[in-house]
C-alpha cells in the first residue's frame, strides 16, 4: 500500500511507452496512418502486453504504434504533456520521465534535436498546469550502436539544462556498456546524473561496468545482481539505487513471476530499491497498481512497500530543497 505521509514517486517511466490509446487513435486518424484497429479495445492487444513476452526485445516491439504516431514535433509535444497530466491523475508528486529521441524520431524521420525540444516544451507545459514536479532523463539507445548513440547524445545536449540525467537502454545483451563509455564521460561533464539499464538481459558484469565505467548512481531493473553477492554488498554499502519494475519484469520474462521477483530480498538486504512503472501504457498498469497489487503479489509487506516509497525520495535526482518541499506537500 501507499504511505499517504510520503510523496508518491516514479523514477523509471519511459514517456514513449506511456502514450494514451485514445491519442494513438486520434493521431492515426489525423495523419492517415495504417493503424491495426480503429477503436480502443481493438487497438489494445497491438500495443499492450496481454501475456509474457519471450524477452526484452519482444516487449519493445509493442512500441511500434507508441512511436509510430509521432509524425511531427507537435505529436511529441502532446504525448510529453499528456504524460504529466496522467501522472497527476495517478496522484504522483514527483516524476522522472526518460526518453530516447532517436527512437522517437526514427519512424517518421524527425530531427532528434527537434524531438528533444518538443518533449521539453510538453513536459514544462504539463508541469506548469498540474504542479507535478517533473525531471527529464535522456536515453542513449544502445540498440542503434555507439556511432548513432553519439548523435543521440548531441541531440540531448542541445537541451542540456533541461535534462537532469543520462541513461542507457535497449539491447543490453548485444550492445554492452563498454561501447558507450565516451558518451557517458561527456554526459557527466555536462553535469548530468547517471542511471543505466543493466542486469536485465545481461548479468552482474553489466552492472559492475555501469557503476565503475559509466558512473551510474542508480540501476534500472538490476534483476540479475544476485548472481554476484559481492555486487549486492557493494550496492548496499554505497547506497546505489535500484529502479525496480515489477510487472514489466514478468512481462519481459526477466523474472518468472511476481512471487520470485528479487525486490523483497533487496529491501531485506538494505538495498535502496524502489517501485516504478517502466512503460505503463504498454504494461496496462499505473503506479498505484504496482504498489497496491504487484508489490503484495511479490511478497512485500506494507512496511516494505513504504520503505521502497521512502527510498524513491532518497535516491531521486532532486535537490535537498525539492526533497523537503515534496515531503511537506505529501504531509499536507
Amino acid at each position: 500500500m501507499i504511505d499517504p505521509k510520503h510523496p508518491l514517486i516514479d523514477l523509471h517511466r519511459h514517456l514513449d511507452g506511456s502514450v494514451r490509446l485514445k491519442t494513438i487513435l486520434e493521431l492515426g486518424r489525423q495523419h492517415n496512418l495504417p493503424l491495426p484497429a480503429w477503436d480502443i479495445e481493438g487497438l489494445r492487444p497491438h500495443v499492450q502486453i496481454m501475456e509474457p513476452q519471450p524477452g526484452v526485445m519482444a516487449f519493445l516491439e509493442k512500441f511500434k504504434w507508441m512511436t509510430g504516431v509521432l509524425v511531427d514535433y507537435d505529436a511529441c509535444r502532446r504525448i510529453a504533456y499528456e504524460n504529466v497530466l496522467d501522472a497527476q491523475t495517478e496522484g504522483i508528486h514527483y516524476l522522472e520521465l526518460r526518453f530516447s529521441p532517436w527512437f522517437m524520431a526514427l519512424p517518421h524521420g524527425l530531427n532528434p534535436a527537434g524531438v528533444v525540444e518538443a518533449v521539453v516544451d510538453g513536459v514544462q507545459a504539463g508541469a506548469t498546469q498540474t504542479g507535478v514536479l517533473v525531471k527529464l532523463i535522456g536515453i542513449i539507445s544502445r540498440t542503434f550502436g555507439p556511432e548513432t548513440g553519439m548523435k543521440e547524445l548531441e541531440a540531448l545536449l542541445t537541451q542540456r539544462d533541461h535534462l537532469v540525467a543520462l541513461d542507457l537502454a535497449g539491447d543490453e545483451a548485444n550492445f554492452p556498456g563498454v561501447l558507450f563509455e565516451e558518451h557517458f564521460r561527456r554526459g557527466r561533464e555536462a553535469g548530468w546524473r547517471v542511471t543505466v539499464h543493466a542486469g536485465e538481459a545481461a548479468g552482474a558484469e553489466s552492472v559492475w561496468q555501469a557503476l565503475n565505467a559509466l558512473g551510474a548512481e542508480r540501476v534500472g531493473h538490476a534483476t540479475r545482481i544476485g548472481e554476484d553477492p559481492a555486487l549486492v554488498e557493494h550496492m548496499a554499502k554505497k547506497g546505489i539505487g535500484i529502479e525496480a519494475n515489477l510487472t514489466s519484469n514478468v512481462q519481459t520474462s526477466t523474472v518468472a513471476s511476481l512471487a520470485v521477483h528479487p525486490l523483497k530480498d533487496w529491501l531485506e538486504q538494505g538495498l535502496k530499491a524502489t517501485i516504478n512503472t517502466d512503460d505503463p501504457g504498454i504494461s496496462g498498469i499505473d503506479l498505484r497498481f504496482e504498489y497496491e497489487q504487484a508489490a503484495p503479489a511479490a511478497g512485500l509487506t506494507t512496511a516494505q512497500t513504504h520503505l521502497a516509497q521512502r527510498n524513491a525520495l532518497d535516491i531521486a535526482f532532486i535537490s535537498e530543497v525539492e526533497r523537503a518541499n515534496l515531503l511537506a506537500l505529501a504531509a499536507g
